[in-house]
């Protein structure tokens, strides 16, 4: 605990401890005891704020505390000692209360630095050795095991690595590196061990570079100016010069007295600490840690937030994207094949495919003989077949690539996805596409920040431009910068900064630095990210992005209520001050109305305690929200099979082509229109009642009339396909119609789940 934390501790046990005695002494009518107790109260308080003051002064601030020092002074000199009492235990314990709320989330950089290995092994006369990677130098040849971090900048010597670059770049999915390309310490190796050559010292790599930031941005941070100081600003001349001037008039120095009791600036000490410190006790019971007064001052005062995107924005691993599959496949097969394979696989990519897997229900099969080829893919036998997952260049080996695996890498390049194919006794089959994704809450995210008053709402991610502007298009961000290492995060920040006050929020070690640039910075912890915590000001604890609007929410309340409560108090005080100063009010009642004042003061502040309003009112239970994501998944489980059947379409003879427009019509009719009608029915009139108003939910229905629509031009084509006259033409209407379902509904269904996350109980 530093020094000035146990000053501020031990002077209000003081006062305290002084107004506490003095009330008894008064009680047992020893009035001089009182004064006494009340007094050596004071005078410590009054010293140490004196030394305060000065320092201050010294570099260019005066607020609040030389009102402070100015009422407990003249109290004591004019014989007053209670007074002086009052105001050093309502100065000393304002203070305290700061303290408390820095004190629940103050970090240090200890984890980030920890991180960070300690040890290289260096290969040195054809031996392996272990040395600190102080004593690398330039040119030395190291090994990097798997699961290891990359202790410096360097170069692969080796034929292929495997790298996880997200604690840097944000990126979530392992790159393949090929001998000489360059990578840089705080790299995970996500594969086999590999060889490099160091290119630069411990003290100069990527990942040094990256402390030095953090710890550089904290540092130049300018010191926050308290709203109190504000204000105090006007307050402090105006009571000098009304105490001057009820002197002047009266020659009486006890007229000037009760105008500086009256004025003792207790609304100014205890509204604003008394008022943020209840918004950060009602932001911890939503999962927000702020910490202290000053950030949650800066938060309310916010006007543009950026935001990192993977992890933050999006997921921040792979999620499978849609299957692909050759003509005469389902979806369901080839996702199985390739899970039952990958079962035997740890990689990251690997992991997601058995999840999705996993969440369509699907029976997986136990792979035999399995070889994996690290960064190209694996292989092994899967009842009794033999099966193979990997890049185009390990399943298509010099054979032509087919129309359909074509197609897939289209879509795959579209959408910045990674393509997994998979191939049968050496017959490709299908593909898989997987891809970083958005996070559920992060529609209903922007939305909040927008409707909390945030004007600018930018993307700033070491990801490439083109998943970047994906993300930064399907939100309606305000701008995107794309491929920017942390300290371009760092310069967005603080271009943003010269404009207007800022909020960054991120999630990974990569933000860092950005995080603490920025007026506030904001870290997704629920993850983990540690050294983004400690770098922020605010941590949402919980899982949800959401929260960054309800904390500026709630920011925005309490200093509106400090505000008021600051205004209200002076406002009074200066009442009470013009009644001293024309006579009205001796010492004694000016005393007892200041303290009813300050009572009016502190329940006014109490009410940042209750909830800003967003995100309150009625909600669906958890078991109903669970139930709804899970009709979802099975409806998903439908559109991919019309994906499919779309596809298929392109060069069906007229037979097949009925077939599957057959096929097509039954899954509408069954699964979709199945689906919608129940929503109508059942799951709208549940929402009506939790949402406070209704024009979403007309807006879901008009969806839901015309998917019903296209259902029922597409059974009409349906109708005619037995006829001996059915001609490409109509083929092509049934697959336009097929296709306008899929994608409606795909639209729709996402766009369900945004209100359904909004409504659950959390």
């Amino acid at each position: 605990m530093s020094f000035e934390r146990v000053m501020r501790w031990t002077l209000v046990a003081i006062a305290l401890t002084g107004l506490a005695a003095g009330l008894a002494a008064a009680l047992a009518g020893r009035p001089a005891y009182a004064d006494l107790c009340w007094t050596l109260a004071t005078l410590p308080v009054i010293a140490g704020l004196a030394v305060s003051i000065v320092r201050d002064l010294l570099a260019g601030r005066l607020g609040v505390d030389a009102i402070a020092l100015v009422s407990m002074g003249a109290a004591i000199a004019l014989g007053q000692p209670l007074a002086g009492a009052v105001v050093a235990l309502m100065y000393s314990g304002g203070n305290v209360l700061e303290d408390i709320a820095v004190a629940r989330a103050k970090r240090d950089l200890r984890s980030l630095v920890d991180r960070a290995p300690r040890q290289a092994h260096r290969l040195a006369e054809g031996r392996i050795e272990e040395v600190p990677i102080s004593t690398i130098a330039v040119g030395d040849r190291l090994l990097v095991h798997a699961g290891e971090v990359v202790p410096v900048d360097g170069v692969i010597n080796s034929n292929a690595a495997t790298v996880d670059e997200s604690a840097l770049t944000g990126e979530p999915i392992p790159v393949a590196k090929a001998r000489g390309a360059a990578i840089f310490s705080g790299s995970l190796n996500a594969g086999e061990t590999f060889e490099m050559s160091v290119s630069a010292i411990a003290g100069e790599s990527t990942y040094a570079g990256i402390v030095r930031l953090v710890t550089a941005a904290q540092t130049a941070k300018a010191p926050f100016v308290r709203l109190a100081d504000r204000y105090a600003l006007i307050f402090l001349p105006v009571t000098l010069a009304l105490a001057l001037v009820a002197w002047l008039i009266s020659g009486d120095l006890l007229r000037s007295l009760a105008v500086l009791v009256a004025a003792t600036p207790c609304p100014l000490i205890l509204a604003a600490p008394i008022a943020f410190i209840a918004g950060v006790a009602q932001a911890a019971r939503r999962g927000i840690l702020i910490k202290g007064g000053g950030p949650l001052e800066a938060l309310a005062r916010a006007h543009t937030v950026l935001f990192d995107k993977t992890g933050t924005l999006t997921v921040g691993g792979a999620r499978l994207l849609s299957v692909e599959v050759a003509p005469g496949e389902t979806a369901d097969e080839i996702l199985m094949l390739g899970a039952s394979l990958e079962q035997a696989s740890h990689h990251v990519i690997a992991n997601a495919i058995v999840e999705a897997a996993a969440d369509r229900g699907l029976k997986l099969e136990l792979p035999e003989e399995v070889r994996e080829s690290m960064g190209s893919g694996l292989q092994g036998i899967i009842g009794g077949r033999h099966v193979i997952a990997g890049s185009r260049e390990m399943v298509f080996t010099g054979e032509r690539v087919a129309d359909w695996a074509i197609r897939a890498m289209r879509r795959a390049s579209w959408r910045s996805a990674l393509i997994v194919f998979i191939a049968v006794e050496g017959r490709p089959v299908g593909a898989l596409l997987l891809a970083d994704e958005l996070r559920s809450d992060t529609p209903r995210a922007i939305r909040l920040l927008r409707e909390a008053g945030i004007a600018r709402i930018l993307m700033v991610t070491g990801d490439r431009a083109a998943a970047a502007q994906a993300i930064g298009a399907a939100l309606d961000l305000d701008g995107v910068l794309a491929e920017r290492v942390p300290s371009d995060k760092v310069d967005a920040v603080r271009s943003e900064q010269r404009l207007h006050p800022t909020i960054m929020v991120g999630d990974g070690i990569n933000d860092a630095p950005a995080l603490a640039s920025a007026d506030v910075g904001i870290a997704l912890g629920a993850r983990g990210a540690s050294a983004s915590s400690e770098a922020a000001d605010v941590v949402i604890l919980a899982d949800r992005l959401d929260r960054v609007g309800e904390a500026i929410a709630i920011a925005r309340r309490a200093r509106h209520i400090a505000i008021q409560s600051i205004i209200v108090g002076m406002g009074l005080s200066m009442l009470a001050m013009l009644a001293a100063a024309l006579g009205g009010l001796m010492p004694v009642p000016a005393a007892i109305l200041q303290e009813l004042i300050d009572v009016a003061v502190i329940l006014n502040a109490l009410r940042a305690l209750k909830p800003a309003g967003i995100g309150s009112g009625r909600s669906m239970t958890a078991a109903a929200g669970r139930e709804l994501h899970h009709n979802h998944l099975e409806l998903l489980r439908s559109l991919d099979r019309l994906r499919s059947i779309v596809d298929a379409l392109d060069d069906a003879i007229p037979e097949r082509a009925a077939a599957l427009i057959a096929e097509a019509n039954l899954l509408v009719r069954d699964k979709v229109v199945a689906h919608e009608r129940d929503d109508e029915g059942h799951v709208y009139p549940q929402l009506a009642r939790v949402l406070r108003e209704t024009h979403g939910l007309s807006a879901m229905s008009r969806a839901h009339r015309e998917i019903l629509h296209l259902a029922r031009l597409l059974a009409s084509v349906a109708k005619e396909l037995p006829s001996e006259d059915i001609d490409r033409y109509l083929i092509r209407d049934a697959q336009r119609l097929i296709e306008a379902i899929e994608t409606l509904v795909r639209l729709h269904t996402a766009q369900e789940e945004d209100i359904y996350e909004a409504v659950a109980a959390r």
